[in-house]
């Protein structure tokens, strides 16, 4: 045997994720009890997929839990590993080996030291320093715990974010360092309380500069800690309430110009916590987001997640009279939502008919009423109540929906001129109250 096959290190088949076949840095597991890598059954939910990828049994819930019974034996594993690796010589390391070269293993006491250090000097900050912090983060849920809880961690991060003139890239670190950490226990919290009680809120003009001019990456960053900000009531209204005018522009024109999809599904969720109000889904209409949006919902490559926002974000525009008039001038969206709703989670499902109805039997918008119809929404409708057994919201909706779509087919049959009795076409649903 040579010395570089004695050397070959194997893993352990538990330890490896079914999808890509690593090392899992943070096991998770699904509804079916199979463990993952987080990262990779994130992506495979996130591509549409709502079956288990080893079993391929329907999944009851996307949810998936952190498999710490897993977690800690390949975490000693891995230092034993790594610590074997760096112990080995050139040649062995140029020999064929079952597992791809191991990560740096930072020490936690050296974490604890650079955080202290940027706490006491937090001008100092260089991104040297910081990637390593993040580096440490990356590596496994329990390290981004160990961060979360250090003591004034998250204070320290926002203070690199207020610091004025700082380079892109250092910045770029401290978001994407708190990204990492925000699913942590408490770290929402934290951040909320200390942008709208110790004045932090300058954080955010870092955070808009990088969604600006910061790689695709950092974009992605920036959006999910927007969207963290706009959550909460207090830190919306102190943070962006005066710069929605700056930052509105900047996330549509993403949208327009960018087509990665975790961008995408990042911007809108920040946009669907942003559209609190009248002014702003008005402001959105205004700077052409409905036509963005139904492209997204034609496109058969937008997955699920994407596609549900987006619903959601039709629905939510729907409330002003500004909104309800583009969906009108769209030729594409209203049949691009009923075309989705047997492919979406109950409450996107839910969110489009809500604004199906209103446009077809609240408003009686005749345009929509007449895509609906073409868009053979009768039968897409039966299908839907089908689905919902006795009883519902859903099911109520897509009955009064039925019932104008078949008046417009029976007005249309009736008469010479296509669809021009629509604006006296008269049923029950003139009198039910929106849903």
């Amino acid at each position: 045997m040579g010395r570089g096959e004695g050397l070959s290190i194997t893993v352990p088949i538990l330890f490896r994720c079914p999808i890509s076949l690593d090392v899992m840095k943070s096991p998770v597991s699904l509804s079916t009890g199979v463990t993952y890598d987080r990262s990779s059954i994130q992506q495979w939910l996130d591509s549409g997929h709502d079956t288990c990828p080893a079993t391929n049994q329907p999944l009851l819930s996307k949810d998936y839990v952190p498999n710490l019974t897993l977690h800690r034996p390949i975490n000693i594993w891995t230092l034993s590993s790594a610590s074997s690796s760096r112990s080995s010589t050139a040649d062995t390391s140029s020999s064929s080996s079952s597992i791809p070269p191991l990560p740096h293993v930072i020490p936690s006491s050296e974490i604890r030291q650079l955080v202290s250090g940027i706490s006491s000097r937090p001008d100092a900050a260089g991104l040297d320093e910081l990637e390593k912090i993040v580096e440490f983060a990356s590596y496994c849920e329990e390290n981004r715990r160990f961060i979360a809880n250090f003591h004034d961690s998250i204070e320290v991060i926002l203070r690199v974010l207020i610091r004025e003139s700082e380079r892109i890239e250092v910045l770029e670190s401290a978001i994407r360092l708190l990204d990492l950490i925000l699913l942590e226990n408490c770290v929402r919290e934290r951040i909320h309380r200390l942008i709208f009680e110790s004045g932090y809120e300058k954080c955010f003009d870092s955070v808009l500069s990088v969604l600006n001019n910061g790689k695709l990456s950092s974009k992605i960053h920036s959006a999910r800690i927007l969207e963290l900000i706009a959550s909460n009531n207090g830190s919306r209204q102190r943070t962006i309430g005066e710069k929605i005018e700056a930052i509105l522009p900047i996330l549509v024109h993403l949208m327009r110009t960018e087509t990665d999809k975790p961008l995408t599904e990042a911007i809108l969720s920040c946009l669907i916590s942003l559209s609190t109000s009248r002014s702003i889904k008005a402001q959105l209409v205004h700077l052409g987001l409905v036509p963005i949006l139904s492209r997204i919902l034609s496109d058969p490559e937008t997955a699920g997640p994407a596609a549900e926002r987006g619903i959601r974000l039709v629905h939510l525009i729907s409330a002003v009279a500004e909104g309800r008039r583009a969906i009108n001038e769209d030729s594409g969206c209203a049949v691009a939502v009923l075309d989705r709703l047997m492919k979406v989670q109950r409450e996107a499902k839910e969110e489009g008919l809500k604004l199906l109805w209103s446009m077809c039997c609240a408003y009686r918008d005749a345009r929509v009423m007449e895509r609906v119809g073409k868009g053979n929404g009768v039968t897409k409708m039966l299908v839907v109540m089908q689905s919902e057994g006795d009883g519902g919201i859903v099911r109520r909706m897509c009955g009064e929906l039925v019932k104008v779509l078949k008046g417009i087919a029976m007005a249309k049959s009736s008469s010479s001129y296509g669809y021009g009795g629509l604006g006296t076409l008269e049923t029950k649903t003139t009198h039910i109250r929106p849903y």
